[in-house]
């Protein structure tokens, strides 16, 4: 129950060989290999960057 088998996976290839044709096929794979790398480094790095500057201790002894 749920999830895709063999057979769906076989239907699917099926379609997107009708629809985009052979020679379509490297530049789609392609494609969805940058896209999945890149949203795998997005995912990877860090949200934001802390800029705001750090009290000084010279400060602090003056006071």
């Amino acid at each position: 129950m749920g999830g895709i088998g063999f057979p769906e996976l076989i239907v699917i290839l099926v379609i997107v060989l009708i629809i985009f044709g052979a020679n379509k096929l490297p530049e789609i794979g392609q494609g969805m290999g940058r896209a999945i790398k890149n949203f795998k480094k997005a995912t990877n790095e860090p949200e934001e960057i802390d800029v705001t500057p750090k009290k000084d201790n010279a400060e602090n002894k003056d006071s």
